[in-house]
């Protein structure tokens, strides 16, 4: 939850892949509140309070993920919703043409993510979406020690650059700083 809150203000898209490694995790500990709060909660050097605020997200996020029915896989709608968003501002960014930079980028990026679309099952995914599943594929694979080519290498760090990007212009845009309206 803190550190949540913190990416959140700070990169949306660290964020988001944070909240993925949450949805994980709980689904590790099998959507169970007692083990959560045995084995991270109880771990965490906060007050009191913080902590019951701790435990009390953390069962709001496994109340959420029964109700929409992700227990073994997929993403919560709040999740999901960020995604949506990102990928409209992806849209406004290109379209609008006022930030070169980020279009040269994503135009770097997107023989890479053409190479990615050929690998999915779902030809409905969004570009933005195939590189947040990349980049976090990579993040698993890095956690279970898994040897990674370097062409996967290359082809993450061009993508890690595009998503910094992306979070750059979505906080100026969220702040009013950056105007893409035509």
């Amino acid at each position: 939850m803190f550190i949540a809150r913190k990416l959140k203000k700070k990169n949306i898209c660290e964020y988001l892949l944070y909240m993925w490694q949450m949805e994980d995790m709980i689904r590790a500990f099998n959507l169970n509140i007692d083990v959560i709060n045995e084995r991270i909660i109880a771990q965490y050097p906060v007050s009191e309070d913080d902590r019951k605020s701790l435990y009390d997200w953390y069962e709001s996020l496994i109340e959420m993920m029964r109700l929409e029915n992700v227990q073994t896989d997929g993403h919560l709608q709040l999740n999901k919703n960020i995604i949506i968003e990102l990928d409209e501002l992806h849209g406004l960014l290109i379209r609008s043409g006022k930030e070169a930079g980020y279009a040269a980028k994503f135009y770097h990026v997107l023989p890479f993510v053409s190479q990615l679309r050929k690998q999915q099952d779902n030809p409905q995914i969004s570009d933005i979406e195939l590189c947040f599943n990349f980049q976090y594929g990579i993040m698993l694979l890095r956690m279970k020690k898994a040897e990674i080519t370097a062409e996967t290498l290359q082809a993450q760090t061009e993508i890690s650059k595009f998503m910094v990007l992306l979070a750059k212009n979505y906080q100026l845009y969220k702040s009013g700083e950056l105007d893409l309206e035509e």
